[in-house]
Order: structure tokens, then sequence, then C-alpha cells
């Protein structure tokens, strides 16, 4: 009997570890901030790859800790977050919060062993994500704004664990991937919108799903294939495309345009989902295209 226990107490307990930290978005974060480290680095540094990797997961863990402890109340309201380990009561605020100190404190120490700047910037991401974002999310639509700062932050974060240094380059990688998060999280807010309206979570720019949202989504996807291509022109410094992976992007960039026109025409929750998932899948293909467009 003891054996069975400890088999079912064991995934149980694995799988409120990695939603405490929500490992998939994690691992996303961390390969966000590996490709910004591959474009920026002149010749490739394992230990610092892993450290990199390390401190990224580390820093992404404890600010979705932080901020599942702080939305504890709201998350039971929610269909889609009611079952996560402190709402189900599975997990207390003490333990999340050890958890999510010890690993601010990792992320910290392995960011700073790479530089200081790495460092810094990953301890704004943490400050920003829990102190700023989290409570604005039932206060204002900013709020979408303000999270998309630090969750620009880690792409940019691998160039300046490469170089030591922020200029245009970090800079560049920085506006492509904040301009690309209000097409995807405005996508999540609109077929996520009535359970969002249970916890009070301001998540679209007018508030409701209506063609003003749609017209701004639109928009804002339009910026992003925009900074997406702007290397290739050869005022970003050391960061640059050439014109095949300039026109690859470019063609991504439509591929979710056409889904973001397709939410203003249709306005409907499936529309956006698919928006998201092509959202998602954009980002991830103009990281890879980048990085290998580098080394060819």
């Amino acid at each position: 009997m003891a054996r069975s226990k400890s088999s079912t107490v064991t995934p149980s307990v694995i799988s409120d570890f990695k939603e405490i930290t929500k490992m998939r978005l994690s691992l996303s974060v961390v390969f966000s901030s590996l490709a910004g480290y591959l474009l920026g680095v002149e010749t490739i540094d394992i230990k610092t790859l892993i450290l990199l990797a390390l401190g990224g997961y580390f820093m992404v863990g404890a600010s979705n800790g932080f901020n599942q402890i702080i939305e504890k109340d709201l998350d039971a309201l929610m269909n889609r977050t009611k079952n996560r380990p402190i709402p189900s009561g599975r997990m207390s605020v003490t333990s999340a919060f050890v958890i999510s100190s010890i690993f601010t404190l990792l992320g910290i120490i392995i960011l700073y062993t790479i530089n200081k700047q790495t460092a810094m910037f990953g301890a704004i991401s943490i400050f920003l994500y829990t102190c700023a974002y989290t409570p604005l999310k039932t206060m204002t639509p900013i709020a979408v704004f303000v999270g998309a700062i630090p969750g620009a932050i880690p792409f940019m974060l691998g160039w300046v664990a490469a170089t030591n240094d922020f200029g245009i380059e970090p800079g560049t990688l920085f506006a492509l991937q904040f301009f690309w998060q209000f097409p995807h999280f405005w996508a999540i807010g609109w077929f996520l919108y009535e359970d969002y309206e249970k916890a009070g979570f301001k998540m679209l720019p007018t508030g409701k799903q209506d063609k003003g949202t749609a017209v701004q989504t639109i928009m804002y996807t339009i910026w992003t294939i925009i900074v997406s291509i702007i290397p290739v022109f050869g005022f970003t410094g050391k960061l640059q495309l050439s014109v095949v992976a300039a026109i690859l992007v470019f063609l991504a960039g439509l591929v979710m345009l056409n889904f973001a026109i397709k939410l203003f025409k249709e306005m409907t929750s499936k529309a956006a989902r698919q928006l998201m998932l092509v959202s998602v899948l954009y980002i991830t293909l103009v990281q890879i295209i980048y990085v290998i467009d580098k080394f060819i």
C-alpha cells in the first residue's frame, strides 16, 4: 500500500511544481533568451548557454509563482485556473512563497555570474511582472502594455548575456517581442473573455470583444511585422538579416496578419484562438530564422 500511495503523491507534487512555475511558458521564455544569445555571440560558450537557460528558467518560474500567490483568490473564480495548486488547496501560500523566493535568488545569482547587466534586466523583469503587471490586471487594460515589458526582456536578455552591452541590437529584439505580445495576449483575452470577467481582469484594449479591439490587434500585428524586418536595412548594428530571411519573416508575418484580419471579420472566440496559436508559431519561427540566417 505504501508504494501505491507514494506513486500517486509524487506525480501530483511534480505536476504542482510544474504548474506553480508554469514550466511550458518558462521553457518558451528560455528558448527566446537562448535565441538572443546565439544572435549576439561570436563564439558560443556552452557554459554561458547553460547558465542563461537555468537563470532564465528560475526568473520566469519565480515571477509565475509570485503571480499565483497574489492572484490566488481570483484564480479560484476562473475555470481556467481554479485547479492551480494554491486555489485548489494542494499547495500552501508559504510553500509557493519559499519556492518563488529561492527561484528569485538562484535566478539573479546565476545571471550575475554571466554579467551584471543580465542580472539587472532579470531582476527588473520579476519586479515589473509581480509588482506592476499583476495588480494592474484588475484595474486597467494598460496592464497588457506593462506586462509586455518583462515579456519582451528575454529575447533581449540573451544578447546582453552574450555581449555585456545594451544597444540598438537588443533594443530591436526587445521591440519585436514587445509589439508581438499585444496581438498574442489580446487573442487570449478575447477567447477567455468570460472567464477573465469573473475575476475582473481587464485584458482587452477597449474592455470588450468589439471592432475596436480587433482593429488594434491588426495595428500591433503590422508593427510587429515592420520591426521584424528592420534588420535587413542595415541600421541595427551587428543585428543583420539577409534578404531571403527577411522575405521569410515577412511572409510569416502576413500569415499572422491574415488571422488578425480574420478575427476582425468573424469576431469569434474560435478566430481569436487561431490567432493565438499562429502568433506562438510566428515568434518561434522568426527567432529560428534569425538564428539560422546568422550562422549560414
